[in-house]
């Protein structure tokens, strides 16, 4: 079988058909699918009819250790009963729509700025997958932004000077600007970690920027003076012609490279539409390339 990736957008981003991904084992394919991710960054699969358990195995098929360690299990236990399986929904464990005054409810409002999985973590996010179990019958779209193309939109100095940066990158900062309040306890369980600037993949060694509302300083650089030069990167790779807005449908399943993207989801009346999404996420460790 042969499978056909069309752009969605001029430098990245592609609809992959036709393929059911609970039956991708040949190897060729999986490699297929990889060339794909470095080429394209965001991978749109239509009517991928996952359980929870198939999620998993093809995700691990596909690019190996899974990431557990989410924010969302600092504050209440996971309703899927596995950490790999992080919960993108506004219910619980009841199955009701989480009141407005919910604490998971409050901190999941962060997904709505510029973000990449796990960066807070090492070893951080590589390939994040989102199934589309229920979606509302509103407009709840995610957004992604190519920091590949926006880092080639860079001026040869700047680019250099970012070169050598470090930034430290932190779950618990990104919530607490909106207002979130964490406890002694839990601030101890959300560090952080550091993390370069610039990100190079094997497959293709575009630089890209390693950017997200995480990032909380950068390394060796005046407090303020860093968050200044982050929030110019993050204003410069969000510009529309690096944007590329996924309108969800029943069963879609997307695939996106944390290294060369950003997203973000984009609101809607969550407090009486009910959408759940269900991701997982792979760890950006070494593994032999097929």
């Amino acid at each position: 079988m042969t499978v056909v990736f069309s752009p969605l957008h001029p430098t990245f981003a592609a609809v992959v058909a036709p393929i059911d991904l609970r039956q991708a084992h040949d190897p060729a394919i999986l490699e297929s699918l990889q060339r794909g991710m470095a080429q394209y960054g965001v991978l749109v699969f239509r009517d991928q009819r996952f359980t929870n358990e198939e999620q998993m195995a093809f995700a691990q098929r596909f690019d190996g250790e899974l990431h557990a360690r989410t924010s969302t299990a600092v504050l209440v236990k996971n309703r899927h009963g596995n950490e790999a399986l992080s919960d993108v929904s506004n219910v619980g464990a009841d199955g009701q729509i989480l009141p407005g005054e919910d604490r998971r409810r409050i901190g999941a409002l962060a997904n709505r700025l510029w973000h990449t999985d796990a960066s807070f973590v090492t070893p951080p996010g590589r390939f994040s997958m989102l199934s589309a179990r229920v979606v509302p019958e509103v407009a709840a779209d995610t957004e992604f932004c190519d920091t590949r193309a926006a880092y080639a939109a860079l001026d040869e100095a700047t680019r250099a000077t970012l070169a050598p940066l470090r930034v430290h990158h932190s779950i618990a900062y990104s919530r607490e600007v909106l207002g979130f309040v964490f406890s002694a306890e839990e601030r101890e369980k959300l560090k952080g970690a550091e993390q370069p600037l610039i990100r190079r993949i094997a497959r293709d060694p575009r630089p890209a920027l390693y950017l997200a509302s995480h990032a909380q300083a950068v390394v060796g650089m005046p407090l303020a003076e860093g968050r200044l030069l982050l929030r110019d990167l993050m204003e410069h790779a969000t510009q529309p012609q690096f944007v590329y807005r996924h309108q969800w449908q029943a069963h879609d399943f997307v695939i996106w490279d944390n290294r060369t993207t950003m997203h973000r989801a984009t609101p809607f009346d969550d407090r009486k539409y009910r959408r759940e999404l269900v991701r997982t996420t792979t760890l950006d460790i070494e593994q032999a390339l097929p």
